[in-house]
């Protein structure tokens, strides 16, 4: 007798993602779930023989669920729903890819993502007083980081649809249809939410701690006796430049042994990510907090951390790296990626794989 739809519900709604994949019906659960608007799902009835009159759409997936369309045409319909967006989106992929290539510097501005109604309110709606100092500041300080900000945003977008398609044509992979929280696709009938993101900056302060060494950016403004009063997404970049540039023998022996120790601490990561993959977990933001099983894309220009942010317009050395992955991807690899997690006092476990796009200049 199939698991009970509500059962499965609640172990999806309260993070008990392992228990529902192990579930007899939980992948099953999770494809349906994946095919999101309520136009879809009347679609699926239809090829099904499902009579759906009178179901609102709220009622519509437990409905399809208890009446147990076979796996097959549920897969049929996601391909068929994901071929035609991807037709679509593939004719105009390449000019989309040249425009991408237009991002000359990646800058935030100051209103940084997930804080722009904050930034705004703290450092101009709460601070300024004055009328004409206010409009002064729209019309400098703020529009100016606007564009950052839209750019950047922009930038993100558009990248992540590229990557997300690149694992979506792999023949191991059944694509989730439309923004479905938790996952993004299936491996080998496995399900993962993707998460494309950089070598993380509180990562590399954990690893120099645990090593006795004190953070980047306290290095860098030791080393450069600099205690301006900047933010250190300001600050940083510029004090590795000026470090980089500076003509003497002591800032040249200084950047060598400040780079040696980044990339020795990035490659001992790539050899055994294990320990990232769990601080992944641990360092999320409370609002976005879930337990789902992830793909873990890690972009490293390993010569420059910084400018990692161009590979994800990089479709070749993408596509190639994550194509290669995926074609040895099998069950057994997938059974050997479980890892506990700890988030707030509770013991979480879950799977997760991880893959780093690493360009060497």
């Amino acid at each position: 007798m199939p698991t009970n739809f509500n059962t499965l519900k609640n172990l999806y709604d309260n993070n008990q993602f392992v228990d529902l994949i192990n579930d007899p019906d939980g992948i099953y659960w999770l494809k349906l779930r994946s095919i999101s608007r309520a136009p879809q799902l009347r679609e699926l009835c239809r090829r099904a023989g499902i009579d759906y009159e009178g179901i609102g759409y709220r009622q519509l997936f437990k409905h399809i669920y208890d009446n147990r369309p076979k796996e097959q045409a549920i897969e049929e319909l996601i391909k068929d729903l994901y071929e035609e967006e991807r037709g679509k989106r593939r004719e105009s992929e390449d000019y989309l890819i040249s425009q991408l290539y237009q991002m000359k510097v990646f800058d935030w501005g100051g209103l940084y993502q997930n804080s722009l109604e904050r930034t705004i309110v703290n450092n101009y709606v709460k601070q300024i007083q004055g009328w004409d100092e206010l409009n002064s500041a729209i019309d400098n300080e703020i529009h100016m980081s606007m564009q950052g900000y839209v750019r950047c945003s922009w930038y993100n977008h558009w990248t992540s649809i590229i990557i997300e398609d690149i694992f979506k044509d792999h023949p191991k992979v059944l694509p989730a249809v439309g923004r479905v929280k938790k996952v993004d696709f299936f491996i080998t009938d496995f399900p993962y939410d993707l998460k494309v993101t950089y070598f993380p900056d509180g990562y590399m302060k954990e690893l120099r701690k645990d090593a006795g060494l004190r953070p980047e950016f306290t290095e860098l403004k030791g080393f450069c006796r600099q205690d301006r009063d900047k933010s250190k997404r300001e600050l940083f970049p510029e004090l590795l430049a000026k470090i980089s540039e500076y003509p003497t023998g002591s800032a040249r022996d200084f950047i060598q042994s400040f780079e040696a120790t980044r990339k020795q601490f990035v490659r001992s990561t790539i050899q055994d990510p294990t320990r990232l993959k769990i601080w992944l977990y641990e360092n999320q933001g409370v609002r976005r907090f879930d337990a789902a099983s992830r793909f873990y894309l890690i972009l490293v220009d390993i010569d420059n951390l910084e400018e990692s942010w161009r590979l994800k317009r990089n479709k070749k050395l993408l596509a190639d790296t994550i194509n290669s992955h995926l074609d040895q991807v099998s069950r057994e690899h997938i059974e050997k990626l479980g890892i506990n997690f700890d988030w707030q006092g509770r013991l979480y476990e879950t799977y997760a794989d991880i893959l780093f796009v690493v360009v060497r200049r």
